[in-house]
């Protein structure tokens, strides 16, 4: 008899979408046993949620999130809110025996992000963030060639991000420049190439950090201008626990970026380049090439850079952002059957959380911070 497993999702903005995309397909791209079944939907209006759950394919909807959890049908629960209802949502949900997958950044403070990971501790279920890009097959592929030794003992690694949905000066004052969502761009989509940093290198040991506003204010709803409360700009050095040394700078207010996340990775006989614009490709430079053949050369991800496989048969045609969201659901898939994965649970994403906190702290004392 197929096993199944009852799915609840709060919000059905861009990442709620995103979720329920996922739960419809991991099935038929992995082939798994286990069938999600899409059980209760909440939003915070009840027509809304009812013609979302019709949409995306749920059997029953609510305007009240707590009805969802308290429900027995659900058995996982996605989170895919504003940040700071995160903490909230999620403990909730483990203390009443839910598995949670719970969308970046795990909290606004640290203090929530410590009773979340303690609340995961304590409910012994699985409590899994959404960090989809370390899922990236081309991702996957570098940190084996890294674990390989393929470019000698890592020396240094750069990590910028930038977006420009916050570059207008003009765009209406909204969520993501409140305090209540937290610093801005640290915490905002810093944590997805920190995420890629502690994938790839490990957990950082001292940060020193500096954050700007490039904009004091922007349009009120209601007229007039209202101040921005947080940073849309940040620049870090870091040092990681092994003792590689890091540069990353992030920018929500760079005008033609989109998608942006570089990586250049230097070591002893060689170098990686990532542009997360071209995320089916990364450079690789190895030293032991003869000279006069030196260079980097590219790689495409293909059927040879597992679970590429699963979606396409062909080389250099490409996964995209969905497909990174449908290899995180199978992930977490495997957690809860007790197996490895690959992931960033409620443990490793402290130490994300932590990691921001000590650089906005270095950004407010001007000086370096500690992690150890």
């Amino acid at each position: 008899m197929t096993k199944t497993i009852g799915v609840g999702l709060i919000g059905t903005g861009y990442m709620g979408k995103c979720h329920a995309l996922a739960w419809n397909a991991v099935k038929p791209v992995f082939g798994i046993e286990v069938t999600p079944r899409l059980a209760v939907l909440a939003e915070v209006d009840a027509n809304l949620a009812k013609s979302r759950a019709a949409a995306l394919g749920f059997a029953k909807a609510t305007a009240d999130w707590r009805t969802l959890i308290a429900d027995p049908a659900v058995e996982v629960v996605s989170i895919t809110t504003p940040n700071q209802f995160h903490a909230e949502m999620a403990i909730a949900a483990l203390e009443a025996g839910k598995h949670v997958w719970c969308e970046k950044p795990m909290a606004t403070t640290l203090d929530d992000a410590a009773r979340m990971k303690a609340a995961a501790a304590k409910s012994g279920r699985v409590a899994m963030l959404g960090y989809n890009y370390i899922q990236n097959p081309a991702i996957r592929h570098i940190a084996r060639l890294l674990d390989e030794g393929a470019i000698g003992q890592i020396s240094h690694i750069r990590a910028e991000m930038d977006e420009d949905y916050m570059a207008d000066l003009d765009a209406p004052f909204y969520w993501k420049s409140a305090a209540s969502s937290g610093y801005g761009a640290l915490d905002d989509f810093g944590v997805h190439p920190l995420s890629l940093i502690q994938t790839l290198v490990g957990d950082l040991s001292r940060v020193m950090a500096h954050q700007a506003k490039p904009f004091a204010d922007r349009p009120a709803r209601d007229g007039g201008r209202q101040p921005v409360e947080n940073w849309d700009i940040a620049s870090v050095l870091f040092e990681t626990r092994t003792g590689v040394s890091g540069v990353m700078a992030l920018n929500r207010a760079a005008w033609g970026r989109k998608g942006r996340i570089v990586l250049q990775i230097f070591g002893s006989r060689g170098s990686i380049l990532y542009d997360q614009e071209r995320m089916n490709e990364f450079q690789l430079y190895q030293a032991s090439d003869r000279p006069g053949e030196q260079g980097y050369r590219t790689i495409l991800t293909a059927p040879q850079h597992p679970p590429y496989d699963q979606f396409i048969p062909a080389p250099g045609h490409g996964l995209g952002f969905n497909e990174l969201k449908i290899i995180e659901c199978r992930q977490l898939l495997h957690l809860i059957a007790g197996e490895s994965a690959v992931a960033v649970d409620f443990d490793a994403g402290f130490e994300i959380e932590r990691t921001v906190h000590a650089m906005a702290q270095s950004d407010r004392e001007a000086r370096w911070v500690d992690l150890e």
